[in-house]
């Protein structure tokens, strides 16, 4: 193997972050070794073990990762639009050009494969409870604050259902015109919350 190539150690970090995310959404959790990561990035195994302790701590770091990342992009995205039916469909488009352009990170971060280990369903939970949290704080209707974060985890399961069917089925889709679709029928929903 070739010497690899120096980098500072937020870089290399993020190096072995975007291979390992390649080589998990390929392989999954099982499947994948350290050595596969370590062999994809170019370095050798210890290395790698100089970022992370073990895999399934390299998978733990990869899930909050990304799912920050698609937090991050759905926040902005709401924080720019001018008003509440913008923001439902800003909202949206973030999260389905998330699902288009890192369609790796969204097969990692819903795949089912998380849901049988403990400590990845939590890592899971812990995005979809942040981005339910982001959504609740937009919805404007005179609710109580447990009825707001109901729909909230609504619009969440919405978005991550049709996302998974868009990735497992293969369409070639649109993400603003998926946007669009999903966000009619959530803002028809939302139209007619009544305390």
């Amino acid at each position: 193997m070739p010497r690899p190539v120096r980098l500072p150690a937020p870089a290399r970090r993020r190096q072995l972050l975007d291979e390992a995310l390649e080589a998990f959404a390929v392989g999954g959790f099982d499947r994948t070794s350290m050595d596969d990561i370590a062999e994809g990035a170019g370095v050798t195994k210890p290395v790698l073990y100089q970022h992370f302790r073990s895999k399934h701590a390299l998978y733990l770091e990869l899930l909050d990762d990304v799912g920050g990342q698609l937090l991050d992009a759905i926040t902005k995205a709401t924080a720019a639009a001018t008003g509440p039916r913008q923001q439902v469909e800003a909202g949206f488009s973030a999260y389905f050009t998330f699902v288009n352009d890192q369609a790796s990170a969204f097969r990692l971060l819903f795949g089912s494969g998380n849901r049988r280990d403990r400590s990845f369903s939590a890592a899971v939970r812990r995005v979809e409870e942040a981005i339910a949290d982001a959504i609740a704080a937009l919805i404007e209707a005179d609710i109580d604050t447990e009825h707001r974060r109901l729909l909230a985890n609504g619009i969440v399961g919405l978005a991550e259902g049709t996302g998974r069917h868009w990735v497992t089925s293969g369409l070639d889709l649109d993400p603003d015109e998926v946007a669009r679709r999903i966000a009619d029928l959530a803002w028809a929903g939302l139209r007619g919350i009544r305390p």
